[in-house]
């Protein structure tokens, strides 16, 4: 086995193949950039080697950099993770010149399977179904143009080192082509060293289904079951899940062993992925193959009990694989959600800045088949700290959160309430979305596409708004935790003669645009709610003023709230919903119906920046008018192009930023007559 392994990556899945290498007793040597000094994976490996400036093209995707750290730390080997150099045939030459071992496949199958032009064309000579499209390289915008109008629209421009949903535009229009076009080459240059763009024909309402394979370097190939990505927003994975909802026993079958005969076409060995378009016909076409470690291969080891990361490193060690086909069985059912730096509130944008408070819920043993299979699962890949920073620099991700347990609607429960024991402040953050998919009827059906959340929320994230029942729910829960905060101030010490401040029974709970009065009957045990008309729920808790977390048990079901404090009440999150639930005496409640509401001001004549980032180019200037949904300018953030539109006509009356400016979240780009 192996000396040590660097790690030629960082965040989470450096932590990752650390807790792996950690278990197997091989030590491990982490790099990293001056924006990652203090990073996690830097304070979990043994070794820490410093390769550069932040930005991925200066540091962690520059071979010689890297290949420099290498020598300095004398290991014998190299996991790449996913992104940055894991799919560059180039760096793994590199590797076997230095003899050095690549924790992946053979620099072949890198060639023919990480390129996207490549795979495709050796998917055809194999007789595997592929999406329609243009294998060539486009060399400008109206080459691209061309070829999307002979393949008929909607097309997919698509970057041919991509990943990520790096590199990757769909154009229903000529201008959407090629606009799309640059802004893929952008991305691609910047992600990835490699700006070549092709473009294939999108296929409208399919399932996005990947297979799990793993091969040796003695001819063994078997895969793992699927993977569910259907949920995708901007062609990146939100959701995934294990098996898939949609899918037979035969197709599976078909599927799988199709993914391996293409893996073994191609000499692969190592742990890979082959991603596959399914439609409502179960028709599966090939659509790529990921030479590497998927970011969602936690739920393919949840169900199926195989450390992958362990299997890569054994057969980059030349080890057999030690499982047949035969021995892989699929148990059981789990759930990722990625949970991303982004505010959902504001068009998923990027958020950056320090982490106030991170708190993920408690992970629980990993699971192994036949061992208390009624339990249920809980997992956090993370790669950051409460105090750290999340950075520009790089992917949004700051955790991913699996559950898994027995059969789809017990892991769809313990999501829930892992999410809503997920506490993360100081940036914005998609928990109120990945709650809201949860409990959306289509995803609990199963019947979902990768246009789920292009249809289901076509005017973005607006947070959840909840059913009379729970709201009841969280009226009832505050109002006891009221009581409790009430009691905590009236027991104040050094209280003045004649003061005693007693604590009543009757309250108004406003929440929702909904105003309840209640009356408390409290008890050693908890409290009895009990609303105006009779309906009566029975609340109990460890709650004390200043916890940050609520774990309720409301009319005997489970209800777990972040709890914040404003004035009169409390800030409420659960489920997706972000609430302010006022807690009042009925006078306090008579007299605040009579308080005017405060309007917020007017921006309407004003281009703000709706995320921090940098300003690649200003396409308009001042005195031009301006059409609705023309553009207006390009911000970059977080490795992607954000293109500012006009959302009415207009004229341009002064621009307060140009190209080359850092802006900060709301900072005023231009304003309008």
């Amino acid at each position: 086995m192996f000396n040590k392994i660097l790690i030629a990556n960082r965040g989470e899945i450096a932590c990752r193949v650390i807790k792996t290498a950690r278990k197997m007793g091989i030590p491990t040597v982490a790099i990293y950039s001056d924006a990652d000094a203090n990073a996690l994976h830097v304070q979990m490996a043994d070794e820490a080697i410093h390769i550069g400036p932040p930005p991925a093209n200066q540091s962690y995707i520059v071979i010689d950099k890297v290949m420099e750290a290498i020598r300095a730390s004398g290991a014998k080997a190299v996991h790449p993770g996913y992104g940055f150099l894991s799919e560059n045939s180039k760096f793994a030459e590199a590797l076997d010149a230095a003899g050095v071992a690549f924790v992946g496949p053979p620099v072949g199958a890198i060639e023919s399977m990480g390129d996207k032009i490549t795979s495709k064309k050796i998917a055809q000579e194999a007789d595997v179904s592929t999406v329609p499209g243009y294998m060539g390289l486009i060399e400008d915008a109206d080459e691209a143009v061309k070829i999307s109008n002979q393949i008929g629209y909607p097309v997919m421009l698509k970057a041919s080192a991509g990943g990520g949903g790096k590199g990757m535009r769909i154009a229903w229009t000529d201008e959407e082509a090629r606009e799309g076009f640059q802004s893929s080459k952008n991305e691609a240059a910047n992600s990835f060293g490699d700006d070549r763009i092709f473009i294939e024909k999108f296929v409208t309402q399919p399932r996005h289904i990947e297979i799990q394979v793993l091969c040796d370097t003695h001819g063994n190939g078997i895969f793992l079951g699927e993977r569910e990505c259907s949920i995708q927003r901007r062609n990146q994975k939100v959701v995934e899940e294990a098996p898939s909802p949609f899918l037979d026993e035969a197709t599976r079958k078909a599927m799988g062993e199709q993914a391996v005969a293409l893996a073994k076409a191609v000499g692969y060995a190592s742990a890979g992925t082959v991603e596959f378009i399914v439609d409502g016909d179960k028709n599966f076409y090939f659509l790529e193959m990921n030479t590497r470690l998927q970011v969602e291969h936690p739920v393919t080891e949840l169900i199926t009990g195989v450390d992958l990361v362990e299997q890569m490193i054994r057969v980059a060690a030349g080890e057999p694989l030690s499982i047949t086909q035969d021995d892989v069985k699929l148990h059981g059912w789990a759930i990722e959600n990625r949970l991303y730096a982004e505010d959902p509130y504001r068009g998923f944008l990027p958020s950056i800045g320090r982490l106030t408070r991170y708190r993920p819920p408690a992970e629980t043993a990993s699971y192994s088949p036949g061992v208390l299979p009624q339990n249920v699962v809980i997992r956090n890949d993370t790669g950051v700290y409460e105090g750290g920073e999340i950075s520009m620099y790089y992917d949004p991700m700051i955790a991913k959160l699996c559950t898994w347990g027995p059969d789809r609607a017990t892991a769809i429960e313990a999501m829930r309430v892992a999410l809503d024991s997920f506490e993360v402040e100081g940036i914005g953050h998609n928990l109120p979305f990945l709650s809201a998919v949860m409990d959306h009827p289509k995803f609990i059906s199963g019947d979902m596409t990768t246009a789920f959340i292009a249809e289901e929320y076509p005017d973005g994230f607006e947070g959840v708004e909840l059913g009379e029942g729970d709201v009841r729910r969280v009226a009832a829960a505050c109002a006891a935790m009221h009581r409790v905060a009430e009691i905590r101030r009236a027991r104040v010490s050094g209280r003045m003669d004649n003061h005693e401040r007693k604590v009543g029974t009757d309250w108004n709970v406003s929440v929702q645009g909904q105003s309840y009065d209640v009356r408390i009957a409290a008890d050693h045990d908890g409290a009895t709610v009990t609303f105006d008309g009779g309906d009566a729920l029975r609340v109990s808790g460890d709650w004390t003023p200043g916890d940050q977390l609520a774990e309720m048990t409301v009319d005997g079901a489970p209800l777990v709230l972040k709890v914040g404090k404003v004035s009169g009440g409390f800030r409420i999150r659960t489920r997706g919903a972000d609430l302010k639930v006022h807690v009042r005496s009925p006078r306090q409640a008579e007299l605040a119906r009579l308080m005017p509401e405060k309007t917020p001001p007017d921006t309407s004549k004003m281009l703000l920046c709706p995320m921090p980032g940098l300003v690649v180019k200003v396409d308009v200037a001042e005195g031009d008018e301006v059409q609705e949904g023309q553009a207006l300018c390009t911000i970059e953030a977080m490795k992607m192009e954000n293109i500012l539109r006009a959302e009415k006509k207009g004229v341009v009356s002064k621009i307060n930023a140009g190209a080359g400016d850092s802006l900060a979240v709301d900072d005023v780009i231009m304003e309008f007559e």
